[in-house]
């Protein structure tokens, strides 16, 4: 068997680039396909916590990371008049540690972009349209038409996999619904916060609105309650925008004019809090990253983390095997799987804490945030809430892989084909 070299990556995201990173380091020749024209900004804040604290450290990040820190000073409950009700500092608010960091999801994926962008090949605006894996590499056709083989397909491209269909089947198969959707985009700030969160909760429903560091703008929020799953595809922005407009319809405080900023809104999110679970991550010469593999939601605060950490874990597995694909995704998954098995638990634990039934549980929710503060035993609360946290963000035991050229210092796999790799990252063309 040929030991594999080049690797076509899908998705321009996190996990993505910082496999392209890690690849380049041990000697192979990532090629990244994203299908948005550009790079996508937008997200919300992201949590990077033990494990992948010193994946970023290993990779040499974690200044850059740090510099782009959200720094967010603490947190405010507010009634329905604006009125605050109890105010917690940022650590009891993220149940951090020393040492660990938060930043948007959008400074990452730029700092992980520009770390890799002049050495490896990104194509914007196309998307895989087919996969054809013969055992001995996978041929690939684009959506743009053109072709190009490779030794290995990754696909680290998001809950909504486009890889994972083509390989695994549908997607109602691995996706597990946990009962509540998620919204955020970027708007003015117009309750002037600065590095500040203000949370407004109602039965079944929970909107934030925060400023982080350097940030003149502000992101808007929402998490419902929904035990069955909404009709919708994932790409339609204005069905998205109408069904976050009426489950919030008729609601007080500042809600009628958070909901206003989305039509202008050019980074809007909106999907369900759900897990992905599968029996393996891999088949033949095509295996899945992040969460394409294996979504936590964002109710385990932990997504970012898996995926720099899978992406550091596969790339070194790839190398410590000499290129054997089978040896290295089996591997990588023994190593990740149990790691993420704890966090998705947690993450089903957690939603249930995002949004309240009842008035009387968000009256009660509401003491405990206005008297925590003030109370002898709040540091025993924090701590069980860090403690919790931290044991699943230190949940993947990391090896040491050491960075060599394998297989010497190479031109990406078939840019002479439509063009080469430097003019597809220049005009943002499909060149593949």
């Amino acid at each position: 068997m040929r030991a594999a070299r080049t690797v076509l990556i899908s998705g321009a995201s996190v996990a993505g680039p910082a496999l392209a990173l890690q690849l380049k380091r041990h000697g192979f020749a990532p090629t990244v396909v994203e299908r948005a024209p550009e790079l996508r900004a937008g997200g919300y804040k992201v949590d990077i916590r033990g494990t992948a604290i010193e994946v970023c450290r290993r990779l040499g990040l974690l200044d850059a990371v740090r510099a782009h820190s959200t720094d967010m000073a603490g947190g405010s409950y507010v009634d329905d008049t604006g009125r605050t009700i109890g105010e917690l500092p940022a650590d009891i608010f993220g149940g951090r540690v020393e040492g660990d960091d938060e930043v948007m999801r959008g400074d990452l994926a730029r700092i992980l972009y520009e770390r890799t962008r002049d050495e490896v090949e990104y194509v914007f605006g196309d998307s895989i349209a087919s996969l054809d894996d013969d055992g001995d590499g996978v041929d690939v056709v684009f959506a743009s038409g053109a072709r190009r083989r490779f030794d290995l397909v990754v696909g680290a491209d998001g809950m909504h996999s486009n890889t994972r269909r083509l390989v695994f089947g549908d997607e109602r198969r691995f996706k597990r619904h946990l009962g509540a959707y998620i919204s955020i985009y970027t708007a003015p700030n117009h309750l002037g916060l600065t590095r500040w969160e203000t949370y407004h909760a109602l039965p079944g429903k929970l909107v934030c609105v925060y400023s982080s560091a350097g940030e003149s703008s502000a992101k808007n929020l929402f998490v419902f309650r929904s035990p069955e799953e909404l009709a919708y595809h994932h790409r339609d922005v204005a069905a998205q925008k109408r069904l976050l407009g009426e489950a919030f319809a008729g609601d007080g405080w500042e809600i009628p004019r958070l909901l206003g900023h989305a039509a202008d809104a050019d980074d809007f999110y909106f999907d369900s809090i759900s897990l992905i679970e599968m029996d393996r991550w891999s088949r033949g010469r095509v295996v899945l990253l992040g969460d394409a593999a294996h979504c936590a939601s964002p109710a385990s605060g932990q997504g970012t983390g898996l995926a720099l950490t899978g992406a550091y874990v596969l790339a070194g597995e790839l190398a410590a095997a000499g290129g054997d694909h089978r040896r290295a995704f089996a591997e990588y998954e023994r190593v990740m799987r149990p790691g993420v098995e704890l966090n998705q638990r947690m993450a089903e634990g957690f939603v249930k804490e995002m949004v309240v039934d009842t008035r009387w549980k968000i009256a009660l929710r509401m003491f405990m945030v206005r008297t925590l503060p003030r109370t002898p035993w709040k540091n025993l609360i924090a701590k069980k809430i860090r403690d919790d946290i931290q044991k699943a963000a230190n949940a993947i035991p990391l090896k040491e892989y050491e960075a060599h050229e394998a297989y010497g210092s190479h031109e990406p796999y078939g840019v002479r084909g439509a063009y080469g790799a430097r003019e597809a990252h220049a005009t943002g063309r499909a060149s593949a």
